[in-house]
């Protein structure tokens, strides 16, 4: 997945250090200077790169958000033209995701009543998420299905993003078991939007 413009070297490790910090200790334990030590440059550099603390958690932020909808891009793009296959490898590269990233659940879950929010800037990421994932989703859709119904195909891609992310919430069983059902629940909701015209 190309970097986001405006990521130089410096302000990845920054981020990078600041994310493992926060999964370890919690956002509100992160320090900047602890943040400069573990990225291995100095207090000032992270200031800035970023001018505060709240700076600093937006990056992040946005950091997750990318890497999230990065997978789930990549995992469509496993498969060429099998709707079906990039459903399911899409869906449960972002379930399994989920389960092992807190802070990619901490987005997802935070304006939901999760248990912990590690960053409270992720509060304002949730819609972000929902609406690039489902970006990548329609792109990848429309392109094989050009014959959709565009707004069809547009809301049954949202739908299975929104369903994806009920289930990130309240998971309703095993991965494996999950991402199989819910591919088989969004062939079902393309192929509507392809015979809509």
């Amino acid at each position: 997945m190309p970097k986001p413009r405006n990521v130089t070297p410096v302000r990845e490790s920054i981020v990078d250090a600041a994310r493992t910090l926060t999964v370890t200790t919690g956002w509100a334990g992160v320090r900047m200077g602890a943040v400069a030590n573990a990225a291995g440059v100095s207090r000032q550099t992270v200031y800035n790169e970023f001018g505060t603390k709240a700076g600093l958690g937006e990056a992040l932020a946005r950091h997750e958000v990318d890497r999230f909808v990065g997978e789930v891009r990549s995992a469509l793009g496993e498969h060429d033209s099998d709707v079906r296959a990039a459903a399911y490898a899409a869906i449960h590269r972002a379930l399994a995701s989920a389960a092992e990233n807190p802070l990619v659940r901490a987005v997802l879950t935070s304006t939901r009543g999760g248990s912990e929010e590690l960053l409270p800037y992720l509060t304002t990421r949730s819609e972000l998420v929902l609406a690039e994932a489902a970006a990548a989703l329609l792109e990848w859709t429309g392109e094989r299905l050009p014959d959709a119904d565009p707004a069809a195909l547009a809301f049954a891609a949202d739908s299975v993003v929104r369903l994806v992310v009920s289930h990130i919430v309240r998971p309703g069983g095993p991965v494996d078991e999950t991402a199989d059902r819910l591919a088989d629940l969004a062939v079902r909701l393309f192929l509507m939007a392809a015979t809509t015209r």
